[in-house]
C-alpha cells in the first residue's frame, strides 16, 4: 500500500499531504474568483439594472447570506460524511451557479442566483479546515492554513485582472460564464485524489502517518493531544464566542476592503478600469506575502499568536483610514497596500490559533462556527457601506471609517482572550 516505505527521509521530499493542500488551494483560489469579480463587474451591472449603491451593496450581501447559513450546517456534514464529499459536492454547485449569474436579466434574479451561490460555498470552508486537520500535524497547520488562505489575498488579485481584461473585451456577463468552467474539473480532482481517512491514501507514507499518530487505516484520525470533546460542549467555552465576535469585526473590514476598494478607485480616484485591474490588484498580492509570513510567524510563536494578531489589526486599521484622508492618489495605493500587508497578516494569526485548537473531530463544525460571524459581517458589511456612502452623498470617508473601526473592536476582543486550547 505504501510507496517507498523502506527509503530514510532526508531533509525535504513531497509528502501526499502537500498534494491535498494544493488540491484544496486551487479550490479556494476559484471559490474567490468566483465571488470577487462581482466586485469589479459591479459597476456595470448597476448601471445596466440602474440601482443604487445601496442596491448594489445588497448584491453582494445576499451571496454572504447564502454562505453564512451553511458554514455550520456544511461543518457538520463534513463531520458526518467526510470532507471529500462536501467538497467535491460544493465547488459543482457553485461552479453551476457562477456561470448562471453571467445570463439573468433582472435584479431579482441576481439576487437569488447570488443566494444560492452562496449557499455551495458555504459547505466548503469547514470541510477544508477539516482536511488539513486532519493530513498535517498540529506543528505545521498555522503554515498550511496560511498557505491555503494566501487564497484570500490572491484571489482578490487575479480577479481584479482577470475580470477587468475580459469586462474590457466581452463585457461582465461573459466574465461569469468562463469561471464556472474550472471548478467542475477541481471538483473531480477532489472527489478521486482527497480521502476522508489519510492512513487509506494510496500515496501516504508510514512517516507521514507517524506524524500524524496514525499507523493503519483502522485507527481514526484523532491526535492524542486533544480530550474528547462534543460539538454541544463545544459551544458552551466563552472563548469559542470571543473568537467568533473577533472574526466578525474583522471580517466587517476584511469585506467591506475587498468588496468596495475597486468602487472606491474608479468613482473616487478616477482610475480607468484597466487602471483600476492593475492598482486594485497590487493590495492582494501583497497581502498574500503577509498571510504567508502570519502563518509562518504563528506557528513560530505558538501559544503567543493573539499577540501577533493584534498590532496586525490596529496597524491595519491605521492605514485604512491613511487611504481615505490622502490626497495624493498614488499615495492611496502604498496605504491601501500596506492596509493589506497587515490585514492578512492578522488574518493568518487567527486562524492560525483557531485551526490547532479545535479537536479534529468536530473540525468541521468547530471551524464553521467560528467562520460564521465572518459571514455575518460579510452579510452586513458591503450593505452598510452602500448604505453609508448614498447617506454621504457619494463619498466613501464614513464606510471607511466603520472599516477601521470595526478592526480596532476585533483587537480590543482579541486581548480579552486568554491564550488556551479550546479543549
Amino acid at each position: 500500500m505504501f510507496k517507498n516505505s523502506a527509503r530514510v527521509s532526508r531533509g525535504f521530499h513531497w509528502k501526499a499531504r502537500y498534494t491535498v493542500l494544493s488540491i484544496l488551494w486551487v479550490g479556494w483560489l476559484f471559490s474567490f474568483l468566483d465571488r470577487m469579480v462581482v466586485s469589479i463587474a459591479l459597476p456595470f451591472i448597476g448601471r445596466e439594472f440602474q440601482l443604487n449603491a445601496a442596491s448594489q451593496g445588497m448584491i453582494l450581501s445576499t451571496f454572504f447570506a447564502g454562505y453564512a447559513i451553511f458554514q455550520i450546517p456544511g461543518g457538520m456534514l463534513a463531520d458526518k460524511f467526510g470532507p471529500r464529499r462536501v467538497m467535491a459536492f460544493a465547488i459543482v454547485w457553485w461552479s453551476v451557479f457562477t456561470s448562471l449569474t453571467g445570463m439573468v436579466l433582472s435584479y431579482p434574479l441576481m439576487l437569488i442566483c447570488r443566494f444560492v451561490f452562496g449557499i455551495g460555498e458555504g459547505c466548503f470552508p469547514g470541510s477544508s479546515f477539516k482536511t488539513i486537520a486532519m493530513y498535517f500535524p498540529p506543528k505545521e497547520r498555522a503554515t498550511a492554513t496560511a498557505i491555503q488562505g494566501s487564497v484570500n489575498a490572491l484571489g482578490p488579485a487575479v480577479a481584479s485582472l482577470v475580470a477587468a481584461g475580459i469586462i474590457a473585451a466581452f463585457g461582465w456577463n461573459t466574465v461569469f460564464i468562463t469561471l464556472g468552467i474550472p471548478g467542475l474539473v477541481i471538483g473531480l480532482a477532489i472527489w478521486f485524489y482527497v480521502k476522508d481517512n489519510p492512513a487509506e491514501h494510496p500515496h501516504i507514507t508510514p512517516e507521514e502517518l507517524s506524524e500524524l499518530n496514525l499507523v493503519s487505516p483502522d485507527v481514526s484520525n484523532s491526535n492524542i493531544s486533544y480530550q474528547k470533546i462534543t460539538f454541544k460542549e463545544f459551544l458552551q467555552k466563552p472563548v469559542l464566542w470571543q473568537m467568533l465576535l473577533i472574526w466578525f469585526l474583522f471580517d466587517i473590514t476584511f469585506w467591506g476592503f475587498i468588496s468596495w476598494l475597486p468602487s472606491y478607485l474608479m468613482e473616487v480616484r478616477g482610475f480607468s478600469l484597466l487602471k483600476t485591474g492593475f492598482y486594485g490588484s497590487l493590495p492582494f498580492f501583497i497581502g498574500t506575502i503577509g498571510m504567508l509570513i502570519g502563518g509562518y510567524l504563528s506557528d513560530y510563536f505558538k501559544g503567543k499568536r493573539k499577540w501577533l494578531f493584534i498590532p496586525s489589526s490596529l496597524m491595519a486599521a491605521f492605514f485604512i483610514y491613511m487611504t481615505f484622508s490622502v490626497a495624493a492618489p498614488n499615495m492611496v495605493i502604498v496605504y491601501q497596500s500596506v492596509a493589506a500587508l497587515f490585514m492578512f497578516l492578522a488574518y493568518a494569526a487567527f486562524w492560525g490559533l483557531v485551526v490547532d485548537s479545535i479537536p479534529a473531530d468536530i473540525m468541521g463544525a468547530g471551524s464553521g462556527m467560528v467562520n460564521l460571524g465572518g459571514q455575518i459581517a460579510g452579510l452586513v458589511s458591503p450593505f452598510a457601506m452602500g448604505h453609508l456612502i448614498d447617506l454621504n452623498k457619494g463619498s466613501f470617508d464614513m464606510a471607511f471609517a466603520f472599516l477601521a473601526i470595526a478592526a480596532i473592536g476585533s483587537a480590543a476582543v482579541a486581548f480579552t482572550v486568554k491564550i488556551e486550547a479550546l479543549k
